[in-house]
């Protein structure tokens, strides 16, 4: 039986890049496509995962996923 993993893939984070140079840059952790596990997330960071995901093209450019640099 397959299981969903319970935490959010580390390898991969989604990025959104202010549009302003006075904003701030946010990134989260998520899959390789993209997808945020949201219930993994604190309540802060749901609700500026949230807020970006509302205001692209406004306040924030389009995101970008991106490989995260593992040490």
């Amino acid at each position: 039986m397959n299981r969903p993993n319970p935490s959010p893939a580390t390898d991969y984070e989604i990025h959104y890049q202010p549009l302003s140079q006075n904003g701030q840059a946010l990134s989260f952790p998520c899959d390789e496509q993209g997808h945020v596990q949201m219930d993994a997330l604190s309540e802060s960071a749901r609700n500026s995962y949230l807020y970006a995901r509302a205001v692209v093209g406004r306040e924030y450019a389009r995101p970008a996923v991106r490989r995260c640099d593992l040490h």
